[in-house]
């Protein structure tokens, strides 16, 4: 039930005054079949009387006529306001949901396959259930009210009848909550194969993918693999419409059967002068009357319980703990003035997973540039996530400025810290807007954006785009009719160079392969005005290049998520280990043979 509560306080706050006049039309609406049918008896009576007289047939179908207008009518209002309340929810719905998932402080939810299908399920149908839910539940009242009605008109013919119609509701409600259980579940279940199905589609529409797909002829495998995914999901949905179709044809055809019992004896009883033209008119539209409220009910309440089961996804999502604790009142982090510390840090991304990191201590002194290298898979990834307060170590402690990264407010550090990372994010969005993301307090600070852009080395390429840095860089949407710009790799690392830039004077600058993808010229004007940005700065470098982090006063070296080595980059040439091999290897890359 908190969940019917949760669903229905939801599309009432989203829109009251709708739902209200959306009730009262439901209301007014559900009177009007029962209504039809006692006019239209008592018109037939007449009429087949023999008493009928243009006055006495005036009122009764004058009122038929104003129903006939009202059953016309309600039916398009309530549709409109369906639709209207069920896009205002969404819309609630979804912004809710999205400002819940903000409250995860790290990346752990977002790399959980489990969680990701249950984000899945409360996007499809988190914004749709609370309209839903406030729609079946108007479907009940005006199943109840009609059902009323007609029962009421049943009972006069034959009280009976009556019993045995309404008694059929019992069956019928059980029989559809448990076929609603069941579809729920099997939705829960295809989940995976719906997620993965959605995968292969984004990968073979992928710009980014189409390329490599053509090049190595995989478009032929990857749309079996997305056929097989499919197949599966509609092999499980077959099987519950079959389990659906069965169960409701018996239901179905016992309530026709009684139905048609009930007509019989109807049609002899009149034949012996018991009843009227008008009883069996009103006979047989009380009896489809009361089934079709009772078909109307029995479904209503099944899908309340249906779409509540499934809203416990999205309610899941809302009510989720924390990935990272903060405390209720976190401290204020200072002004980088000491370093930060790592002791004696392990981590690991699951009790599954191998150690990333194992008892790794080190320290990045104030105002200092400290290189971390290694091979892949060494934990350098790691490191930068954990300093970022993405993840918790397991054991051990970060410190900044003596302080635990756990003790303080997580959002306050991230304004302290500018970065640019190998994987950087292309946005779909204007020139401007991809570098004003890297500061929102100067998105429109258009002086400040091309300062950053010329600092990064963009300034010329962006203002040759054809409108600018209003000019949208996208492959996938239009720019006023017209395909947007599509830059070289090259071109959007500067961009991402730039967001780094407008950051300003961050505490701490992290540069993760700040000069991947870039010719030898442009790596050198970029580490040149690296060079001169972080020049008092407090850095981490980390590169595969081991050139371009021997200027650092301190170079970290992992292996196996352990510190291998550390010193500068003499010392280590000198110590003839794992930084020296690596460094021996790629200088050879450079030597003519």
């Amino acid at each position: 039930m908190n969940a019917v509560w949760v669903a229905v306080r939801l599309a009432w706050e989203a829109g009251r005054t709708r739902l209200a006049v959306h009730g009262a039309i439901t209301a007014a609406g559900a009177v009007v079949p029962p209504a039809i049918a006692w006019l239209t008896k008592a018109v037939l009576d007449r009429v087949s009387g023999g008493t009928a007289t243009p006055a006495s047939i005036a009122w009764p179908g004058a009122a038929l006529t104003v129903c006939g207008i009202a059953a016309a009518l309600v039916p398009q209002a309530s549709l409109y306001l369906r639709a209207e309340i069920g896009r205002r929810v969404g819309v609630v719905a979804q912004d809710r949901l999205f400002h819940a998932t903000e409250r995860f402080v790290g990346l752990a939810r977002f790399e959980d396959p489990a969680f990701l299908d249950t984000l899945r399920l409360a996007l499809q149908y988190g914004g749709a259930t609370p309209g839903m839910v406030v729609m079946a539940a108007f479907g009940i009242v005006r199943s109840v009210l009609a059902g009323v009605g007609f029962i009421g008109a049943l009972a006069l013919i034959s009280p009976w009848m009556a019993v045995l119609v309404a008694a059929t509701a019992v069956p019928s409600l059980a029989a559809e909550v448990w076929l609603s259980r069941r579809r729920a579940a099997m939705l829960v279940g295809i989940g995976p194969n719906e997620r993965r199905e959605f995968f292969f589609q984004d990968l073979l529409l992928s710009v980014q993918a189409a390329k490599e797909i053509r090049l190595f002829g995989l478009a032929g495998h990857l749309r079996g693999l997305m056929r097989e995914q499919r197949m599966t999901a509609d092999a499980e949905r077959r099987r519950s419409d079959r389990r659906e179709l069965v169960v409701q044809s018996v239901l179905g055809g016992t309530g026709a059967l009684l139905a048609g019992a009930g007509l019989l004896w109807t049609l002899l009883d009149t034949l012996g002068g018991g009843r009227t033209v008008g009883d069996i008119a009103l006979f047989v539209a009380a009896v489809a009357g009361v089934q079709g409220a009772i078909t109307g009910l029995v479904g209503e309440i099944a899908t309340i319980h249906r779409q509540t089961l499934l809203f416990g996804h999205y309610l899941s999502v809302l009510t989720a703990a924390p990935d990272l604790p903060v405390r209720p009142e976190p401290a204020s982090v200072p002004e980088l003035r000491r370093g930060i510390e790592f002791r004696d840090v392990w981590f690991r991304y699951s009790p599954g997973h191998e150690w990333a990191l194992r008892g790794v201590s080190f320290t990045i002194p104030y105002g200092h540039s400290v290189g971390l290298v290694g091979r892949n898979g060494a934990g350098k990834s790691t490191v930068v996530k954990l300093l970022c307060r993405m993840y918790d170590p397991e054991r051990g402690v970060i410190l900044w400025d003596g302080a635990d990264l756990r003790t303080l407010d997580p959002e306050e550090l991230r304004r302290r810290i500018g970065s640019v990372f190998q994987d950087y994010m292309t946005y779909d969005m204007s020139a401007a807007d991809n570098i004003g993301l890297g500061d929102l307090g100067a998105m429109g600070d258009r002086e400040r954006i091309a300062e950053a852009a010329g600092r990064a080395g963009a300034d010329a390429f962006v203002g040759a785009l054809p409108r600018g840095y209003d000019t949208l860089l996208s492959r996938i949407f239009l720019d006023g009719g017209e395909a947007g710009v599509h830059l070289s790799g090259g071109q959007w690392q500067r961009l991402a160079l730039a967001r780094a830039y407008l950051r300003g004077g961050r505490d701490l600058l992290i540069l993760d392969e700040p000069n991947s993808g870039l010719d030898a010229e442009a790596e050198h004007e970029i580490h040149s005005g690296l060079r001169r940005h972080r020049a008092g700065r407090t850095n981490l470098l980390i590169s595969h290049r081991l050139g371009s982090i021997r200027e650092a006063e301190l170079i970290v070296v992992l292996d196996e998520g352990r510190v291998a080595e550390r010193g500068s980059h003499a010392e280590l040439l000198r110590l003839g280990g794992l930084y020296a091999d690596l460094f021996t290897m790629q200088a050879e890359g450079y030597q003519v043979g």
